[in-house]
């Protein structure tokens, strides 16, 4: 698969989200791909790509796809956060386009964590 180019990305991204921010109503979970330096340095821009593909492929709405910054845990990346309604945020770590789909059919489709992929569960806020 060739690499995206930063404006190929941000194209896609922008199709995203004309369809996320025109729907009405009441997110049921967000996915954050965290997409700092080191991410990106370690493939992020695939996990963001596979992320786009399966919820175009599946037709989800319901659910905010978005990137960020360093989440901090460089050794780590490629990492997500996956944060469903009435549960703790999950981060996944060392990610590749297979064990994405996973978590995206898994944690996101059918609600179930994906344990051999977690680096924590719960917010690293503090209060």
């Amino acid at each position: 698969m060739p690499k995206l180019t930063i404006e190929e990305l941000r194209k896609k991204r922008e199709s995203s989200k004309k369809s996320i921010y025109l729907r009405e109503g009441k997110f049921r979970g967000k996915v954050t791909v965290h997409m700092g330096t080191c991410g990106i340095a370690a493939g992020a821009r695939e996990i963001m790509n596979t992320f786009l593909d399966e919820f175009d492929n599946k037709d989800i709405i319901d659910i905010m796809l978005t990137s960020s910054g360093c989440a901090g845990l460089c050794s780590e990346e490629p990492m997500v956060t996956v944060e469903m309604e009435d549960s703790a945020p999950v981060k996944y770590g060392k990610l590749t386009p297979d064990k994405t789909k996973k978590i995206f059919n898994d944690h996101i489709i059918t609600g179930n964590i994906v344990e051999e992929f977690v680096l924590g569960i719960g917010s690293e806020r503090v209060g």
